[in-house]
């Protein structure tokens, strides 16, 4: 097939649409002038002669190419095969010219490159000089011998920087993403990659061959990294693996071998490079493993396990003090609230582990989402560039944006959720449908839930499923196949649910959780009439068994947690229940806020029954003196048992905690030490909270 470069990706888009698209939008497609398109679009036909497609055009419709599926199947493969090179597209040109030099090292002379691309010595002397900066960033040099030619100078870990770099920059990794569902059908997929044109830095064999080893694994550390995390760890394995069979090794050093701990991470990077040792008949020296070991340690993770002993060490002071300081610098206002935050704490915790890895061992990590956060939210973002800066001063090493823009969706989602309390938002029922219900329609909603928890009710169905009865309980649905409901909202997606999806569902789900539930049946009208009542019981449980007491002005933290406990429950099982899970929850973050003079102590524990709400304060109402309570007043104590009802629970103790910092009066009604006027100004708030959640019902 004779097709110019630009014809060729002039038939690219063209072959994807099933309808005419306009030249202006083919034109953005490609790149390129609309008057360019029109002049290419000239000799089209001449193009598609042998494959029996007809070029067809109509002013006010736009332009498509009209064939049989077969014949559309011919060309769509033999345009995707090879790799298009435009040698007058200067900004393609240079990546290639990178690409060249970061395959491999050694003396070229101009004339090998000027071949190599098609132009002229004197371009490609340009073109040299243009790419200078980019690879200065990764300490690798263009050095120019007269008469010799050029040469490139770099330790092999900066070659692999800068090879890392370019593929984070390059290549779609998608198609690398396609492969973290392990139960997916791969055929098409491996196809896909293999004809990539950034296949030949990433040997598509080779990391084919890689991603089998790691699947193979079925690890359950590998298996719950995040996807950038699986992909990067993937991306660094394989040019591992293509550098040592080209023996390009890397230096060891004496401080690789001081650092490595034996630890859990470097006993599953020994049995990564043992699995690749085997499939390739390589051997990987020490230093390759502990660089694996590195990426293992950096990387992020799905799950967190809060008690799960080496995922971070939550009892680590500094840390809770790093924590409080970075949310103060994001917002002092509401800092308080967001320290109430449990998933929020814990996923930045969580999230600050793998952080401090990449930033003091100068690893790199792709966002790839940066530009959209910037766009999107622009005013988190500008906040956590504070918040880096907190960083920045704990590490002593500067924060890329791509760190500060996943610093940037941990406190986006906390303000979302604190927002949605003060909103009184509902869970929305979402209907997931596949074909059959069973397949892809679980993985969809998995990785739903993943993303918006306890916002979304999810159910999965079949399309036969979907009787009268379902579908007058759903607010909206999500569906993989096409469903013939036009006059009911619904997503409709690809079944791995890419990011666009993610951003339509996103914007349906914020729609829905703010109005008021579909009026349904009968026996939703008595369900309605069973969550008002449990809502009831629970706020009258709160005020009734309001609890205050007074201890000694120079109890320790220790003795208080006893003295709670000996409060709260008969049982001494459940005693020590509760003081174990306040303490737990007090080693996540400091609950002791001096600011406002109080302590407000709230955790699940299944050492209550109820929900409760409790106030210590000294005999004499005056400051409590060990040093540990820094100061303050009183102490707010909030348990929720552990129990189907969490989320009328916490909503009712939530409301209180926002109380406490909103109304002045309420903490002044406390410091007098009147229970009776305490329980009765509780009481007129939650009758508020309570008008509030029968008119959102």
């Amino acid at each position: 097939m004779d097709i110019t470069p630009r014809m060729k990706q002039i038939l690219q888009v063209l072959i994807k649409q099933s309808e005419p698209i306009s030249v202006r939008c083919l034109a953005e497609e490609v790149g390129i002038s609309k008057r360019t398109v029109q002049r290419e679009l000239e000799y089209v036909q001449d193009s598609l002669k042998e494959y029996h497609l007809t070029f067809m055009s109509k002013t006010g419709t736009g332009v498509w190419l009209d064939g049989t599926e077969e014949n559309r199947a011919l060309l769509r493969d033999d345009l995707y095969q090879g790799d298009s090179y435009d040698a007058s597209n200067r900004e393609e040109r240079r990546k290639r010219l990178i690409l060249e030099i970061l395959k491999e090292k050694g003396l070229k002379k101009l004339f090998y490159y000027s071949s190599q691309f098609k132009v002229s010595e004197a371009t490609i002397s340009t073109d040299l000089e243009a790419i200078e900066g980019w690879l200065n960033r990764y300490h690798i040099c263009i050095v120019r011998k007269p008469g010799s030619g050029i040469s490139v100078e770099g330790s092999e870990e900066n070659y692999r920087r800068g090879i890392r770099a370019f593929v984070d920059e390059n290549l779609d990794t998608d198609l690398i993403r396609d492969f973290y569902k392990p139960e997916l059908e791969m055929d098409d997929t491996y196809e896909k990659l293999s004809k990539s044109s950034m296949g030949q830095i990433l040997n598509d064999d080779i990391l084919r061959r890689v991603i089998n080893c790691i699947v193979g694994m079925d690890n359950p550390r590998i298996m719950t990294l995040t996807q950038s995390s699986y992909v990067g760890l993937v991306i660094h394995i394989s040019i591992a693996i293509n550098r040592i069979l080209n023996n390009e090794m890397l230096e060891p050093e004496q401080k690789w071998i001081e650092e490595i701990q034996e630890d859990e991470d470097y006993l599953l990077a020994k049995a990564i490079s043992e699995e690749l040792e085997e499939e390739f008949e390589i051997e990987i020296p020490k230093v390759e493993t502990s660089y694996i070991w590195l990426h293992v340690k950096g990387a992020k993770h799905e799950k967190i396990q809060v008690n799960g002993h080496k995922t971070m060490n939550i009892e680590n002071k500094d840390l809770q003090v790093l924590v409080n300081e970075m949310i103060d610098v994001f917002d002092p206002e509401k800092a308080f609230l967001l320290k109430q935050d449990d998933e929020f704490i814990q996923g930045l915790l969580a999230h600050l582990q793998p952080t401090f890895i990449r930033l003091i061992h100068n690893m790199q990590i792709r966002n790839p989402v940066l530009e959209d956060i910037k766009r999107d939210y622009p005013d988190i973002f500008r906040r956590c560039l504070e918040v880096s800066k907190v960083l920045m001063r704990w590490t002593g090493e500067p924060v890329p944006d791509e760190e500060t823009g996943f610093l940037t969706v941990h406190f986006g989602a906390a303000l979302v959720r604190l927002e949605a309390k003060k909103e009184s938002l509902r869970p929305v029922e979402v209907g997931v449908v596949c074909s059959s219900g069973i397949g892809i329609s679980r993985l969809m909603s998995s990785k739903l839930n993943q993303t918006f928890r306890e916002r979304m009710l999810i159910s999965t169905y079949g399309k036969n499923d979907l009787t009268p009865y379902i579908i007058s309980k759903t607010d909206f649905f999500v569906s993989s196949i096409p469903l013939d409901m036009d006059d009911f909202p619904v997503v409709s997606v690809s079944p791995l649910l890419n990011e666009e999806d993610m951003q339509e569902i996103r914007r349906m789900l914020y729609q829905y959780e703010r109005t008021p539930r579909k009026r349904k049946e009968s026996d939703e009208f008595s369900n309605q009439l069973e969550e008002i009542n449990l809502m009831a019981e629970q706020i009258r449980t709160v005020i009734k068994y309001m609890c205050f007491f007074k201890v000694d002005n120079r109890i320790t933290f220790e003795e208080l947690l006893i003295a709670i406990g000996e409060k709260l429950s008969p049982y001494s099982d459940r005693r020590e229940m509760i003081q174990e899970d306040i303490m737990k929850r007090e080693r996540l973050s400091s609950q002791i806020f001096s600011e406002f003079g109080f302590a407000l102590l709230h955790t699940r524990t299944k050492g209550v029954v109820r929900p409760s709400f409790s106030i210590c304060m000294t005999k004499d109402l005056g400051a409590f003196t060990d040093p540990c309570f820094k100061g303050i007043t009183v102490v707010f104590v909030m348990l929720l048992p552990i129990d189907d009802h969490i989320k009328v629970n916490s909503g009712i103790l939530g409301y209180i905690s926002s109380m406490l910092i909103e109304d002045v009066n309420f903490l002044e009604i406390v410091t007098h030490g009147d229970k009776e006027e305490i329980r009765d100004t509780l009481s007129g708030h939650l009758k508020k909270y309570f008008s509030k959640f029968l008119y959102n019902n």
